[in-house]
């Protein structure tokens, strides 16, 4: 038995590559036999929250979730009155603010250029595409998920 001299881990005499980190033996490479892979690593998603909410939470305050994509501002403020002290609400009413914020800039930003035609038009795409997040994000709260929406988990403020 030969072992690794990266990772220290058990060899068959015959073996090319070490079957757990992949680094050369030195032994000649018998033809037609190719190493095995790495072990597959779960992926992470950083921008996935669910983990840090009790089921419970999730499960009573859902619909009040919802409500915050569905409605907008009035969602936000049914939200802070029904459900206050719910972590899971507070999460998405603070994803739905961004979503606000962001509408609220690119208006304004459409406002001050709209002698020019391509600049609210630019704007109407990219409030249709924040709709689209609006929809992903409601289906997540759907299947029980406490994900950051696309494109607005990018923004750094109001975490």
């Amino acid at each position: 038995m030969k072992t690794c001299t990266k990772c220290g881990a058990s060899l068959e005499d015959a073996a090319a590559f070490c079957n757990v980190c992949g680094q050369p033996t030195g032994a000649p490479a018998t033809p037609g036999v190719a190493p095995a892979p790495a072990p597959a690593v779960p992926a992470f998603d950083p921008y996935d929250h669910t983990h840090e909410f009790d089921a419970k939470d999730i499960s009573d305050n859902k619909v009040i979730a919802m409500l915050v994509y569905l409605m907008g501002i009035i969602g936000v403020i049914i939200a802070l009155l029904a459900s206050s002290t719910s972590p899971y609400a507070a999460f998405h009413v603070r994803q739905s603010l961004k979503f606000t914020v962001v509408e609220t800039l690119l208006g304004l930003v459409s406002i001050l250029l709209c002698w020019t035609i391509i600049v609210p038009i630019a704007v109407a795409v990219f409030c249709v595409v924040l709709f689209v997040c609006k929809i992903i994000c409601f289906f997540s709260i759907c299947k029980g998920k406490a994900k950051e929406a696309p494109i607005i988990c990018k923004l750094n403020f109001l975490r």
